[in-house]
């Protein structure tokens, strides 16, 4: 078994750096380290963890340039969506900075005079976060900044994939006055460690963003300790354009939610359901939309499509389109690959497929992929049906210019996260998500610090 990890460019297979992997005895060191700190963090008055945040923020937008060419490099997404994802996670370490300040209890009116009674708010104690490769920094700031703000001791297993722009956020976090055993990384197998993180006495919440089965593994394992957690699972997006929608602008909307990161994320559309008298206009202007993005290595100027993360993920994508073809789906656009196992790289060019049914493969699963698979409907009951029909719950898309067909689709659909005329409504002031298998709790938002808080309940007699 290796003691070191390989840190590779999705792009060309090259090795950008060889970092070390964390012993069982080291990963038990740094939890023990973050449980003993916790008892000294969560009596740092809130006044002050919101300064340390804050001076967290700064210095990772004083390091943006970096940032964002080592995520790319390592990762493979547009220079451009690394400088906006930079942003994004200094946005989640900016909100709960306010946040830290904005902690309240209650008091509730007692129901004798003898009586009164208290609720307060104090920290779960140490969270240990599992944060995937997609987003490397705002993954892990959306855990790390509510966790500090409350008070919480925090320790993170980055993923594999894509190490080091983690672990260098958390030194700018040490750089900007956040005590070491406050905030600490190890790297190794994801298994391994989960299994650590779940058995430990130390640890009180787990944290995880990734795939609904390793999801169900965790929840089971931290069971028998009854710890906190919090769940960001797999998704499966419908997204539904109505009869009466700006076709325009849902094109435009697809594209921006289906093909970021070369659609390897959570909430991108997987499901397009295009009402079948606009299904043709719709059509060409999205191929007219797509045909302009440019596909190749992050770091060159224009490049909209990187690569896929491995060789997993490129076979996973190649299936689903071969059995939607075999099924009858039409290609309109892309089927089209650059990939070379003996150096390591994968690109999928955008690809559309049309005369898309639900006995295909990807109306069910999540393809993880720049693939745009678009089917039809008659009645707007039947786009809700074909919307709802899977166990996941995260996000879902509609666009449509009627209020009450808005209204309805709010009030029907099965999930956490709904974009009406809107493929990006991702912000760290707002709650994120999923119903049903896509999780537990949320992040973001006012209620993204709740999962870091107990309630205690004082009840205080005798006082006539």
């Amino acid at each position: 078994m290796t003691d070191s990890i390989v840190v590779t460019n999705p792009a060309n297979g090259e090795t950008i750096k060889e970092i070390k992997k964390h012993s069982k005895e080291d990963v038990q060191i740094a939890l023990k380290k973050g449980h003993d700190y916790f008892s000294t963090w969560s009596k740092v008055n809130a006044h002050q963890r919101a300064k340390l945040l804050n001076a967290w923020a700064k210095k990772i937008r004083d390091a943006k340039d970096d940032l964002a060419e080592q995520m790319t490099l390592e990762n493979g997404k547009p220079l451009k969506e690394s400088y906006g994802e930079v942003e994004y996670a200094a946005s989640y370490i900016d909100w709960y900075a306010e946040e830290a300040k904005r902690i309240y209890g209650r008091t509730i009116p007692a129901n004798t005079e003898s009586k009164r009674i208290i609720i307060s708010k104090q920290p779960v104690g140490l969270v240990a976060a599992i944060t995937p490769w997609n987003f490397p920094a705002a993954m892990m700031t959306r855990k790390a900044a509510p966790a500090l703000a409350a008070g919480c001791t925090f320790i993170v297993k980055p993923a594999s994939e894509t190490p080091l722009t983690g672990i260098r956020i958390i030194e700018l976090a040490h750089e900007a006055g956040i005590p070491e055993e406050a905030i600490q990384y190890v790297t190794g197998s994801g298994s391994v460690i989960g299994d650590l993180f779940t058995e430990s006495e130390y640890v009180r919440k787990i944290t995880f963003t990734g795939s609904t089965s390793v999801g169900k593994e965790l929840i089971k394992n931290s069971a028998d300790t009854v710890k906190h957690v919090t769940m960001e699972l797999g998704g499966h997006a419908p997204l539904i354009v109505a009869k009466d929608a700006d076709i325009e602008l849902a094109a435009k909307q697809t594209v921006a939610t289906k093909f970021r990161n070369a659609g390897q994320t959570c909430v991108c559309a997987n499901r397009i359901i295009v009402h079948e008298d606009v299904v043709d206009d719709f059509s060409k202007k999205l191929i007219a939309e797509v045909k302009q993005l440019q596909v190749g290595n992050g770091l060159n100027e224009g490049v909209d499509i990187g690569p896929i993360i491995n060789q997993g993920g490129y076979e996973k994508i190649i299936s689903h389109i071969t059995d939607a073809k075999k099924k009858g789906a039409q290609v309109l656009l892309g089927d089209h690959f650059d990939a070379n196992k003996e150096k390591g790289y994968f690109f999928v060019h955008p690809t559309v497929l049309t005369n898309v049914t639900k006995e295909m493969d990807i109306m069910h699963e999540e393809t993880f992929g720049p693939v745009a698979p678009i089917t039809t409907f008659t009645e707007i009951e039947e786009a809700v049906s074909i919307a709802n029909h899977t166990p996941f719950g995260l996000a879902a898309y509609f666009f449509t210019n009627d209020y009450r067909t808005g209204t309805y689709l709010h009030e029907q659909l099965d999930y956490g996260i709904i974009g009406w005329n809107d493929g990006g409504p991702s912000a760290a002031h707002a709650p994120f998500g999923g119903m049903k298998e896509s999780g537990l709790g949320r992040e973001g938002g006012l209620e993204g610090i709740e999962p870091y808080l107990e309630t205690k309940y004082l009840s205080i007699g005798n006082l006539e």
